[in-house]
Protein backbone atom coordinates (compact mmCIF):
# COMPACT_ATOMS: atom_id res chain seq x y z
CA UNK A 1 0.00 0.00 0.00
CA UNK A 2 2.73 2.72 0.99
CA UNK A 3 4.74 1.48 -2.21
CA UNK A 4 1.51 2.35 -4.20
CA UNK A 5 1.00 5.69 -2.53
CA UNK A 6 4.74 6.67 -2.79
CA UNK A 7 4.33 5.51 -6.44
CA UNK A 8 0.73 8.03 -6.80
CA UNK A 9 3.05 10.87 -5.49
CA UNK A 10 6.04 10.44 -7.57
CA UNK A 11 3.49 10.34 -10.52
CA UNK A 12 1.60 13.45 -9.63
CA UNK A 13 4.81 15.45 -9.17
CA UNK A 14 5.68 14.22 -12.06
CA UNK A 15 3.08 15.33 -14.46
CA UNK A 16 3.03 19.47 -11.78
CA UNK A 17 6.82 19.68 -12.67
CA UNK A 18 5.94 18.89 -16.77
CA UNK A 19 3.65 21.31 -16.53
CA UNK A 20 5.74 23.97 -14.93
CA UNK A 21 8.29 23.34 -17.64
CA UNK A 22 6.97 23.32 -20.77
CA UNK A 23 5.37 26.96 -20.01
CA UNK A 24 7.91 28.62 -22.53
CA UNK A 25 5.16 28.99 -25.92
CA UNK A 26 8.60 29.41 -27.50
CA UNK A 27 9.59 25.71 -28.05
CA UNK A 28 7.39 22.52 -27.94
CA UNK A 29 8.92 20.50 -25.51
CA UNK A 30 8.29 16.77 -24.98
CA UNK A 31 8.30 14.97 -22.13
CA UNK A 32 7.00 10.96 -20.87
CA UNK A 33 4.49 10.71 -18.12
CA UNK A 34 6.06 6.96 -17.09
CA UNK A 35 2.65 6.00 -15.11
CA UNK A 36 0.34 6.78 -18.07
CA UNK A 37 0.65 2.88 -20.03
CA UNK A 38 -1.23 1.47 -22.45
CA UNK A 39 -0.82 -1.87 -24.87
CA UNK A 40 2.63 -3.86 -23.57
CA UNK A 41 4.46 -4.26 -27.43
CA UNK A 42 5.02 -7.45 -28.22
CA UNK A 43 6.76 -8.25 -31.55
CA UNK A 44 8.07 -6.71 -35.02
CA UNK A 45 8.24 -8.94 -38.20
CA UNK A 46 8.32 -9.45 -42.23
CA UNK A 47 6.56 -11.87 -44.43
CA UNK A 48 8.21 -14.51 -47.03
CA UNK A 49 5.63 -13.99 -50.24
CA UNK A 50 6.51 -13.24 -52.75
CA UNK A 51 10.06 -13.30 -52.15
CA UNK A 52 11.99 -16.27 -50.42
CA UNK A 53 11.30 -18.94 -52.92
CA UNK A 54 13.07 -17.09 -55.46
CA UNK A 55 16.26 -16.62 -53.49
CA UNK A 56 18.22 -19.44 -54.46
CA UNK A 57 21.83 -18.09 -53.77
CA UNK A 58 22.83 -19.22 -50.48
CA UNK A 59 25.18 -16.08 -49.58
CA UNK A 60 22.17 -13.59 -50.33
CA UNK A 61 19.86 -15.37 -48.44
CA UNK A 62 22.41 -15.29 -45.19
CA UNK A 63 23.00 -11.54 -45.82
CA UNK A 64 18.88 -11.23 -46.00
CA UNK A 65 18.22 -12.76 -42.95
CA UNK A 66 21.14 -10.81 -41.29
CA UNK A 67 19.75 -7.89 -42.30
CA UNK A 68 16.31 -8.71 -41.19
CA UNK A 69 16.59 -10.18 -38.29
CA UNK A 70 20.01 -10.08 -36.68
CA UNK A 71 19.82 -7.50 -33.50
CA UNK A 72 23.33 -5.86 -33.89
CA UNK A 73 23.32 -5.50 -37.46
CA UNK A 74 20.03 -5.96 -38.50
CA UNK A 75 16.52 -4.76 -38.24
CA UNK A 76 16.02 -7.19 -35.22
CA UNK A 77 13.04 -8.36 -36.23
CA UNK A 78 11.24 -11.14 -34.03
CA UNK A 79 8.28 -12.67 -36.58
CA UNK A 80 8.89 -14.35 -39.65
CA UNK A 81 5.39 -15.26 -41.57
CA UNK A 82 6.30 -18.47 -43.55
CA UNK A 83 3.86 -18.86 -46.45
CA UNK A 84 2.04 -22.02 -47.48
CA UNK A 85 1.89 -21.88 -51.10
CA UNK A 86 -1.55 -22.96 -52.59
CA UNK A 87 0.74 -24.99 -54.71
CA UNK A 88 0.09 -22.88 -57.98
CA UNK A 89 3.93 -23.70 -58.91
CA UNK A 90 2.71 -27.54 -59.74
CA UNK A 91 -1.02 -26.28 -61.18
CA UNK A 92 -0.44 -27.49 -65.25
CA UNK A 93 -3.93 -24.88 -65.41
CA UNK A 94 -2.26 -22.29 -63.20
CA UNK A 95 -3.64 -18.73 -64.42
CA UNK A 96 -1.15 -16.58 -62.08
CA UNK A 97 0.03 -14.78 -64.75
CA UNK A 98 3.31 -13.73 -62.33
CA UNK A 99 5.31 -16.48 -62.29
CA UNK A 100 7.49 -15.39 -58.85
CA UNK A 101 3.55 -15.82 -57.41
CA UNK A 102 3.24 -18.98 -58.17
CA UNK A 103 4.17 -20.79 -54.95
CA UNK A 104 5.60 -24.46 -54.41
CA UNK A 105 3.67 -26.91 -51.87
CA UNK A 106 4.21 -29.56 -49.72
CA UNK A 107 1.11 -31.24 -50.75
CA UNK A 108 2.27 -32.89 -54.43
CA UNK A 109 0.27 -35.83 -56.35
CA UNK A 110 1.93 -38.98 -56.55
CA UNK A 111 1.51 -40.22 -60.01
CA UNK A 112 1.13 -43.79 -59.24
CA UNK A 113 -1.69 -43.82 -56.78
CA UNK A 114 -3.45 -40.72 -57.77
CA UNK A 115 -3.02 -39.56 -53.93
CA UNK A 116 -1.97 -36.04 -52.84
CA UNK A 117 1.17 -36.80 -50.16
CA UNK A 118 3.53 -34.48 -47.57
CA UNK A 119 6.54 -34.02 -49.57
CA UNK A 120 8.75 -31.60 -47.26
CA UNK A 121 11.55 -31.24 -48.86
CA UNK A 122 9.98 -29.08 -51.51
CA UNK A 123 9.41 -25.72 -51.49
CA UNK A 124 13.63 -25.71 -50.56
CA UNK A 125 14.54 -22.00 -51.23
CA UNK A 126 11.84 -20.79 -48.69
CA UNK A 127 12.93 -23.07 -46.18
CA UNK A 128 16.80 -21.99 -46.53
CA UNK A 129 15.40 -18.77 -45.85
CA UNK A 130 13.71 -19.51 -42.71
CA UNK A 131 16.31 -21.39 -41.52
CA UNK A 132 18.67 -18.25 -41.57
CA UNK A 133 15.91 -16.01 -40.36
CA UNK A 134 15.52 -18.54 -37.01
CA UNK A 135 19.43 -18.44 -36.68
CA UNK A 136 19.55 -14.78 -36.83
CA UNK A 137 17.23 -14.21 -33.76
CA UNK A 138 13.55 -14.56 -35.62
CA UNK A 139 11.64 -15.89 -31.98
CA UNK A 140 8.43 -16.25 -33.60
CA UNK A 141 7.27 -17.92 -37.06
CA UNK A 142 3.77 -17.79 -37.95
CA UNK A 143 2.34 -20.08 -40.83
CA UNK A 144 -0.51 -18.42 -42.94
CA UNK A 145 -2.23 -18.99 -46.05
CA UNK A 146 -3.61 -16.89 -48.88
CA UNK A 147 -5.73 -20.37 -50.12
CA UNK A 148 -6.21 -23.31 -49.80
CA UNK A 149 -4.16 -26.14 -51.95
CA UNK A 150 -5.28 -25.91 -55.65
CA UNK A 151 -6.88 -28.94 -55.10
CA UNK A 152 -9.34 -28.30 -52.47
CA UNK A 153 -10.70 -25.57 -53.93
CA UNK A 154 -13.94 -25.38 -56.53
CA UNK A 155 -12.21 -23.72 -59.56
CA UNK A 156 -9.34 -26.37 -59.20
CA UNK A 157 -6.99 -22.64 -59.10
CA UNK A 158 -5.75 -21.19 -55.57
CA UNK A 159 -6.41 -17.66 -57.60
CA UNK A 160 -9.55 -17.80 -56.64
CA UNK A 161 -12.87 -18.81 -57.92
CA UNK A 162 -13.61 -18.24 -61.59
CA UNK A 163 -16.68 -16.48 -60.61
CA UNK A 164 -15.10 -13.40 -58.13
CA UNK A 165 -17.08 -13.19 -54.46
CA UNK A 166 -17.55 -16.35 -54.22
CA UNK A 167 -15.80 -18.81 -51.52
CA UNK A 168 -13.37 -20.62 -53.70
CA UNK A 169 -13.28 -23.59 -50.93
CA UNK A 170 -16.57 -25.63 -50.94
CA UNK A 171 -17.72 -26.93 -47.08
CA UNK A 172 -17.40 -30.40 -47.56
CA UNK A 173 -13.44 -29.64 -47.89
CA UNK A 174 -13.36 -26.99 -44.65
CA UNK A 175 -11.86 -30.48 -43.10
CA UNK A 176 -9.62 -31.13 -45.34
CA UNK A 177 -7.88 -27.89 -45.36
CA UNK A 178 -7.74 -27.62 -41.60
CA UNK A 179 -5.88 -30.93 -41.58
CA UNK A 180 -3.76 -29.87 -44.31
CA UNK A 181 -2.44 -26.79 -42.50
CA UNK A 182 -2.33 -28.15 -39.12
CA UNK A 183 -0.37 -31.12 -40.57
CA UNK A 184 2.38 -29.17 -42.02
CA UNK A 185 2.34 -26.59 -38.72
CA UNK A 186 2.73 -29.69 -36.57
CA UNK A 187 5.75 -31.02 -38.85
CA UNK A 188 7.10 -27.87 -38.46
CA UNK A 189 6.69 -27.43 -34.87
CA UNK A 190 8.48 -31.19 -34.82
CA UNK A 191 11.49 -29.85 -36.85
CA UNK A 192 11.94 -27.40 -33.74
CA UNK A 193 10.85 -24.43 -35.46
CA UNK A 194 9.38 -21.69 -33.21
CA UNK A 195 5.75 -21.79 -34.69
CA UNK A 196 3.69 -19.66 -32.64
CA UNK A 197 0.71 -19.07 -34.80
CA UNK A 198 -1.41 -20.13 -38.19
CA UNK A 199 -3.12 -17.84 -39.73
CA UNK A 200 -5.08 -19.56 -42.84
CA UNK A 201 -7.27 -16.89 -43.81
CA UNK A 202 -5.94 -13.95 -46.06
CA UNK A 203 -8.45 -10.93 -46.68
CA UNK A 204 -11.45 -12.77 -47.13
CA UNK A 205 -13.66 -9.83 -47.82
CA UNK A 206 -11.86 -9.26 -50.91
CA UNK A 207 -13.13 -10.79 -54.73
CA UNK A 208 -10.29 -13.00 -55.05
CA UNK A 209 -10.88 -14.61 -59.05
CA UNK A 210 -12.86 -13.89 -61.60
CA UNK A 211 -10.58 -12.39 -64.79
CA UNK A 212 -8.38 -10.97 -61.51
CA UNK A 213 -5.97 -13.74 -60.54
CA UNK A 214 -2.87 -11.72 -59.68
CA UNK A 215 -1.73 -13.97 -56.99
CA UNK A 216 -3.22 -16.56 -54.85
CA UNK A 217 -6.21 -16.04 -52.40
CA UNK A 218 -9.72 -17.14 -51.58
CA UNK A 219 -12.81 -15.04 -50.71
CA UNK A 220 -15.08 -15.86 -47.58
CA UNK A 221 -18.09 -14.05 -46.09
CA UNK A 222 -17.35 -13.26 -42.22
CA UNK A 223 -20.11 -15.99 -41.64
CA UNK A 224 -17.43 -18.38 -43.81
CA UNK A 225 -14.86 -17.26 -42.26
CA UNK A 226 -15.70 -18.20 -38.66
CA UNK A 227 -17.13 -21.08 -39.95
CA UNK A 228 -13.88 -22.05 -41.34
CA UNK A 229 -11.76 -20.74 -37.99
CA UNK A 230 -14.55 -22.62 -35.65
CA UNK A 231 -13.32 -25.88 -37.50
CA UNK A 232 -9.46 -25.24 -36.91
CA UNK A 233 -10.01 -24.06 -33.26
CA UNK A 234 -12.02 -27.21 -32.47
CA UNK A 235 -9.03 -29.08 -33.72
CA UNK A 236 -6.34 -27.94 -32.37
CA UNK A 237 -7.93 -28.24 -29.26
CA UNK A 238 -8.43 -31.60 -29.99
CA UNK A 239 -4.86 -31.78 -30.98
CA UNK A 240 -3.29 -30.40 -27.84
CA UNK A 241 -1.57 -27.00 -30.50
CA UNK A 242 0.78 -25.27 -28.48
CA UNK A 243 0.45 -22.63 -31.31
CA UNK A 244 -2.29 -20.02 -31.36
CA UNK A 245 -4.84 -19.16 -34.29
CA UNK A 246 -4.82 -16.01 -35.64
CA UNK A 247 -7.20 -13.98 -37.76
CA UNK A 248 -8.61 -12.57 -39.68
CA UNK A 249 -7.00 -10.69 -41.51
CA UNK A 250 -9.27 -8.55 -42.66
CA UNK A 251 -7.65 -6.26 -45.83
CA UNK A 252 -9.02 -3.49 -44.04
CA UNK A 253 -10.46 -2.00 -40.95
CA UNK A 254 -13.22 0.15 -41.84
CA UNK A 255 -16.88 0.18 -40.53
CA UNK A 256 -18.10 -1.32 -43.75
CA UNK A 257 -15.94 -4.50 -42.43
CA UNK A 258 -16.39 -4.52 -39.04
CA UNK A 259 -18.82 -7.61 -39.15
CA UNK A 260 -16.05 -9.86 -39.47
CA UNK A 261 -14.33 -8.55 -36.60
CA UNK A 262 -17.86 -8.69 -34.54
CA UNK A 263 -18.71 -12.06 -35.75
CA UNK A 264 -15.45 -13.62 -34.80
CA UNK A 265 -15.52 -12.31 -31.33
CA UNK A 266 -19.26 -13.53 -31.51
CA UNK A 267 -18.36 -17.33 -31.67
CA UNK A 268 -18.19 -18.49 -28.16
CA UNK A 269 -15.51 -21.12 -30.00
CA UNK A 270 -13.17 -18.11 -31.05
CA UNK A 271 -13.98 -15.83 -28.53
CA UNK A 272 -12.65 -18.20 -25.89
CA UNK A 273 -9.90 -19.54 -27.91
CA UNK A 274 -8.34 -16.65 -29.17
CA UNK A 275 -6.98 -13.42 -27.34
CA UNK A 276 -6.19 -10.96 -30.28
CA UNK A 277 -7.40 -10.12 -33.87
CA UNK A 278 -4.99 -9.77 -37.11
CA UNK A 279 -5.63 -7.22 -39.21
CA UNK A 280 -4.11 -5.35 -42.14
CA UNK A 281 -3.66 -1.59 -42.17
CA UNK A 282 -4.32 -0.84 -45.55
CA UNK A 283 -6.24 1.62 -47.19
CA UNK A 284 -6.13 3.75 -44.45
CA UNK A 285 -2.75 5.36 -44.18
CA UNK A 286 -2.82 8.76 -42.19
CA UNK A 287 -6.42 8.56 -41.75
CA UNK A 288 -7.22 9.19 -37.75
CA UNK A 289 -10.67 9.15 -38.07
CA UNK A 290 -11.07 5.54 -39.00
CA UNK A 291 -8.32 4.10 -37.06
CA UNK A 292 -9.11 5.79 -33.81
CA UNK A 293 -13.07 4.42 -35.01
CA UNK A 294 -11.45 0.90 -35.39
CA UNK A 295 -9.41 1.85 -31.48
CA UNK A 296 -12.49 2.90 -29.85
CA UNK A 297 -14.74 -0.32 -31.15
CA UNK A 298 -12.00 -2.46 -29.80
CA UNK A 299 -11.78 -0.67 -26.20
CA UNK A 300 -15.20 -0.32 -25.84
CA UNK A 301 -16.50 -3.80 -26.69
CA UNK A 302 -13.52 -6.40 -26.84
CA UNK A 303 -11.38 -4.96 -24.13
CA UNK A 304 -9.96 -7.84 -23.13
CA UNK A 305 -8.03 -8.73 -26.68
CA UNK A 306 -5.41 -7.48 -28.68
CA UNK A 307 -4.77 -6.17 -31.92
CA UNK A 308 -2.05 -7.62 -34.21
CA UNK A 309 -1.25 -5.17 -37.34
CA UNK A 310 -0.17 -8.17 -39.16
CA UNK A 311 0.39 -7.03 -42.73
CA UNK A 312 1.30 -3.27 -45.13
CA UNK A 313 2.90 -1.79 -47.78
CA UNK A 314 2.53 1.20 -49.37
CA UNK A 315 -0.46 0.71 -51.52
CA UNK A 316 -0.05 1.75 -54.46
CA UNK A 317 3.48 2.78 -54.20
CA UNK A 318 4.10 6.29 -55.59
CA UNK A 319 7.46 7.16 -53.91
CA UNK A 320 10.37 6.40 -54.60
CA UNK A 321 11.79 3.73 -52.12
CA UNK A 322 15.12 5.62 -52.19
CA UNK A 323 13.66 8.75 -51.29
CA UNK A 324 13.18 9.93 -47.34
CA UNK A 325 9.62 10.75 -48.17
CA UNK A 326 8.98 6.87 -48.54
CA UNK A 327 11.09 6.15 -45.33
CA UNK A 328 9.01 8.52 -43.98
CA UNK A 329 5.63 7.37 -44.96
CA UNK A 330 6.24 4.05 -43.42
CA UNK A 331 7.26 5.41 -40.35
CA UNK A 332 4.33 7.82 -40.24
CA UNK A 333 2.20 4.75 -40.63
CA UNK A 334 3.93 2.61 -37.86
CA UNK A 335 3.76 5.14 -35.52
CA UNK A 336 -0.38 5.77 -36.31
CA UNK A 337 -0.86 1.70 -36.00
CA UNK A 338 0.76 1.94 -32.54
CA UNK A 339 -0.45 4.94 -31.28
CA UNK A 340 -3.73 5.24 -32.70
CA UNK A 341 -5.01 1.60 -32.87
CA UNK A 342 -2.89 0.09 -30.14
CA UNK A 343 -1.39 -2.42 -32.05
CA UNK A 344 1.30 -4.61 -29.89
CA UNK A 345 2.76 -5.70 -32.90
CA UNK A 346 3.10 -4.69 -36.32
CA UNK A 347 4.56 -6.53 -39.50
CA UNK A 348 5.15 -5.77 -42.52
CA UNK A 349 4.36 -7.38 -45.68
CA UNK A 350 7.12 -8.58 -48.70
CA UNK A 351 10.25 -7.91 -47.03
CA UNK A 352 12.36 -8.22 -49.97
CA UNK A 353 10.76 -6.28 -53.36
CA UNK A 354 9.90 -3.19 -54.99
CA UNK A 355 7.43 -2.94 -52.06
CA UNK A 356 9.20 -3.61 -49.46
CA UNK A 357 12.56 -2.96 -47.21
CA UNK A 358 15.27 -4.42 -49.46
CA UNK A 359 15.26 -5.55 -52.81
CA UNK A 360 17.61 -7.30 -55.47
CA UNK A 361 18.14 -4.94 -57.95
CA UNK A 362 20.42 -6.24 -61.08
CA UNK A 363 21.59 -8.66 -58.58
CA UNK A 364 23.26 -6.55 -55.51
CA UNK A 365 21.00 -6.31 -52.84
CA UNK A 366 19.86 -2.84 -51.95
CA UNK A 367 18.41 -1.34 -48.32
CA UNK A 368 15.61 0.88 -49.70
CA UNK A 369 14.99 4.07 -47.00
CA UNK A 370 11.59 2.08 -45.82
CA UNK A 371 14.22 -0.54 -43.95
CA UNK A 372 16.59 2.40 -42.06
CA UNK A 373 12.65 3.91 -41.18
CA UNK A 374 11.55 0.16 -40.08
CA UNK A 375 15.06 -0.06 -38.19
CA UNK A 376 14.17 3.25 -36.05
CA UNK A 377 11.24 1.84 -34.10
CA UNK A 378 12.62 -2.65 -34.51
CA UNK A 379 16.22 -1.62 -33.23
CA UNK A 380 14.94 -0.08 -30.41
CA UNK A 381 11.31 -1.41 -29.42
CA UNK A 382 12.03 -4.18 -27.84
CA UNK A 383 9.05 -6.56 -26.65
CA UNK A 384 7.60 -6.12 -23.02
CA UNK A 385 8.27 -2.66 -23.49
CA UNK A 386 4.49 -0.86 -22.56
CA UNK A 387 3.71 2.52 -24.70
CA UNK A 388 3.66 5.61 -22.39
CA UNK A 389 2.05 8.42 -22.78
CA UNK A 390 3.93 11.39 -24.12
CA UNK A 391 3.39 15.27 -23.10
CA UNK A 392 3.57 17.34 -26.50
CA UNK A 393 3.21 21.35 -24.93
CA UNK A 394 1.72 21.90 -28.03
CA UNK A 395 -0.94 19.70 -28.17
CA UNK A 396 -2.84 19.35 -31.74
CA UNK A 397 -1.36 21.72 -32.86
CA UNK A 398 2.35 19.71 -32.62
CA UNK A 399 4.16 20.06 -35.78
CA UNK A 400 6.00 16.72 -35.33
CA UNK A 401 4.52 13.47 -34.41
CA UNK A 402 6.20 11.38 -31.79
CA UNK A 403 5.67 8.26 -29.49
CA UNK A 404 7.26 6.90 -26.48
CA UNK A 405 8.03 3.22 -24.78
CA UNK A 406 9.22 1.96 -21.89
CA UNK A 407 10.51 -0.60 -19.31
CA UNK A 408 12.64 -0.59 -16.17
CA UNK A 409 15.83 -0.17 -18.44
CA UNK A 410 14.90 1.88 -21.01
CA UNK A 411 13.02 4.99 -22.44
CA UNK A 412 12.47 4.88 -25.93
CA UNK A 413 10.82 8.69 -27.80
CA UNK A 414 10.71 8.24 -31.58
CA UNK A 415 9.72 11.70 -33.55
CA UNK A 416 9.00 12.13 -36.79
CA UNK A 417 9.64 15.84 -38.31
CA UNK A 418 7.05 15.71 -42.00
CA UNK A 419 8.23 19.00 -42.39
CA UNK A 420 11.56 20.40 -44.82
CA UNK A 421 12.59 22.98 -42.02
CA UNK A 422 14.83 21.76 -38.83
CA UNK A 423 12.75 22.03 -35.34
CA UNK A 424 13.76 22.69 -32.25
CA UNK A 425 12.28 20.25 -29.77
CA UNK A 426 13.07 20.91 -25.83
CA UNK A 427 12.97 17.63 -23.48
CA UNK A 428 11.97 17.10 -20.46
CA UNK A 429 13.03 14.03 -17.77
CA UNK A 430 15.16 13.01 -14.92
CA UNK A 431 17.80 11.00 -17.24
CA UNK A 432 21.39 10.72 -16.95
CA UNK A 433 22.07 10.01 -19.94
CA UNK A 434 20.86 9.50 -23.55
CA UNK A 435 21.51 8.04 -27.01
CA UNK A 436 20.23 9.52 -30.29
CA UNK A 437 19.56 8.19 -33.92
CA UNK A 438 18.71 9.44 -37.03
CA UNK A 439 17.01 8.82 -40.25
CA UNK A 440 16.85 11.72 -42.82
CA UNK A 441 18.74 12.53 -46.32
CA UNK A 442 21.91 12.29 -44.35
CA UNK A 443 21.61 9.85 -41.89
CA UNK A 444 20.91 5.81 -42.46
CA UNK A 445 19.86 5.30 -38.85
CA UNK A 446 22.69 6.66 -37.76
CA UNK A 447 24.10 7.02 -34.21
CA UNK A 448 24.18 10.83 -33.85
CA UNK A 449 24.92 11.88 -29.70
CA UNK A 450 25.83 9.71 -27.19
CA UNK A 451 26.37 11.18 -23.47
CA UNK A 452 24.40 13.45 -20.69
CA UNK A 453 20.89 14.46 -21.20
CA UNK A 454 20.33 17.22 -23.73
CA UNK A 455 17.35 19.58 -22.16
CA UNK A 456 16.86 20.79 -26.36
CA UNK A 457 17.69 18.80 -29.86
CA UNK A 458 17.23 19.70 -33.33
CA UNK A 459 15.29 17.74 -35.44
CA UNK A 460 16.57 17.78 -39.08
CA UNK A 461 14.13 18.19 -42.40
CA UNK A 462 11.75 15.15 -43.32
CA UNK A 463 13.41 12.88 -40.32
CA UNK A 464 12.87 9.98 -38.07
CA UNK A 465 14.65 10.55 -34.65
CA UNK A 466 14.59 8.15 -31.90
CA UNK A 467 16.14 9.00 -28.34
CA UNK A 468 16.72 6.26 -26.18
CA UNK A 469 17.31 7.47 -22.36
CA UNK A 470 18.60 4.39 -19.76
CA UNK A 471 16.76 4.47 -16.75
Amino acid sequence: MLKRLISLILAALQTLVFNIFTKNDDIQTLGVISHEKYQTFESFGTSSAWWSQNIGDEKTADEIARLLYDDETGLGLDVYRYNIGGGEHENPDCRIWDTSRRTESFYVLNEETGEYEYDFTRDANARRMLDYAVRYGASQVILFCNSPHFSMTKSGHASGGLEPNVSNLPKENYAAFVDYVLTIADWFVEQGYPVTAISPINEPQWSWGGEWVGQEGCHYTADETVEVLEMFALEMQKRGCKYKLSGPESGQLTEEYFDYVDKFFASEILNGFCDSISAHSYWIDNNWWAKSQFAEKMAKQYPDKKFEMSEWCELPMTLDPNSIESGLYMANVIMQDLSWMNAVSWQSWTAVNGDGVLDLVNGELVAYSRYYAYKQFSSFIKPGMSRVRLKNSAGDESSVSSIAFADENQTVIIIINNEDYAQDIGLYGNYESMEIYRTDAENNCNGIYSGEMLRQISVSPKSITTIIYEN
